[in-house]
């Protein structure tokens, strides 16, 4: 009976990473099509060409720049601000801590078409003009919650007892922040770094809602599905998802190292 449970779940967890790997591999597979039209939907040979080609379409190209600039801009903006507020909940008892956790959780968990409404709300009684700005606003409001999150777990695994040691050899506060603190919280910063940076790059919803006239990779596709989507934009989530196995390999390596 455990070795027919035991098969069950092996074969159950084959078939879950198939579901997952297959439109990626179409992704990558249609990359490579000699498509002869408009619409890339039937592979019809293969072909190198559009690797060269990459950047031949010059709107998606700039939509492209447009999300890796707000993805980045989100990551080091919510990295720095969802870090000293996991920081705080995950070691100190303060008035409010208990909502501000309450807070943070229903941030992540509410639909993103609140969030995007209830900012494109903001953004109009305030009068801000919709761009690029409030793209960037837009994603550092909803990715603080995750990495505030992911560090405050971090935090909580730590021995103070390593601070006190350093502040009993006469180390003062940032001292003891700089060499000892943020070093053994900062695999949590850079995961929950990663986590903004991925979760920026891919939004659409929040996006559309207060995008303006400013068009990011997300956008753009959705808007070329009424005209066909050209292989350059296969390619081009080809090497995101190429960047991204090479990030998750690399730290796979360094943990293991440290080990």
């Amino acid at each position: 009976m455990r070795l027919f449970r035991g098969r069950w779940l092996q074969l159950y967890t084959w078939l879950v990473i198939a579901w997952l790997i297959v439109p990626i591999a179409v992704m990558i597979l249609f990359g490579f099509n000699d498509t002869k039209g408009r619409y890339n939907t039937t592979f019809q040979g293969f072909t190198l060409k559009w690797y060269g080609k990459l950047f031949e379409i010059g709107d998606l190209t700039t939509a492209l720049v447009n999300s890796l600039l707000i993805a980045v801009l989100t990551m080091l903006i919510a990295g720095v601000l969802g870090s000293l507020i996991g920081l705080a909940l995950g070691r100190y008892r303060f008035r409010g801590s208990g909502t501000m956790n309450i807070v943070m959780f229903a941030a992540i968990s509410c639909a993103e078409i609140v969030m995007g409404a209830s900012l494109l709300s903001l953004f109009v009684t305030l009068a801000v003009p919709l761009g690029f700005w409030t793209i960037v606003i837009s994603h550092v409001m909803f990715s603080i919650s995750f990495v505030a999150i992911t560090v405050r777990a971090r935090v909580m695994t730590l021995d103070a007892s390593l601070e006190e040691a350093a502040r009993d050899l006469g180390a003062g506060t940032w001292t003891t922040f700089r060499l000892v603190t943020l070093p053994m919280i900062f695999p949590g910063v850079m995961a929950g770094s990663m986590l903004a940076f991925a979760l920026s790059i891919d939004d659409f919803v929040i996006t559309n809602f207060n995008s303006g006239g400013t068009v990011t990779f997300p956008l753009w596709i959705w808007g070329s599905t009424r005209v066909g989507i050209p292989p350059q934009v296969n390619v081009m989530g080809t090497l995101i998802f190429a960047a991204g196995l090479l990030i998750a390999l690399g730290n796979a390596l360094m943990a293991r190292r440290r080990r």
